[in-house]
């Protein structure tokens, strides 16, 4: 019983520092586990917000590929093979890349 009286005469000895760095002491382990968990789930807002970012990035490289296929197909009707070897590539990418996208309304 003798160390828990003299706890409170220690603490007041302390000031307010002192107290202060054993509380930060104390509850450094809660802090640092709750941390580690936060870092390592995603919440639903974050990983809607990454799929989002994820569906403009694939749109835009789409959007790419279609202008890239149009003008490889011109080429390829003036009588370029290169552009119709380039234009077949265009389409195998289009062609994967298509099942990732969201279904569009015309």
């Amino acid at each position: 019983m003798r160390p828990l009286f003299g706890l409170p005469l220690i603490l007041l000895g302390l000031g307010g520092c002192g107290v202060g760095t054993l509380v930060n002491v104390a509850t450094a382990p809660v802090r640092l586990t709750s941390k580690a968990i936060d870092l390592a789930t995603t919440s639903q807002s974050e990983a809607d917000e990454n799929r989002g970012r994820d569906l403009r990035r694939m749109e835009g490289r789409y959007g790419q590929l279609e202008r890239d296929y149009s003008k490889a197909a011109k080429r390829c009707a003036a009588g370029s093979e290169q552009s119709c070897a380039q234009r077949q590539a265009i389409r195998a990418e289009m062609d994967a890349l298509r099942p990732k996208l969201p279904a569009q309304s015309d």
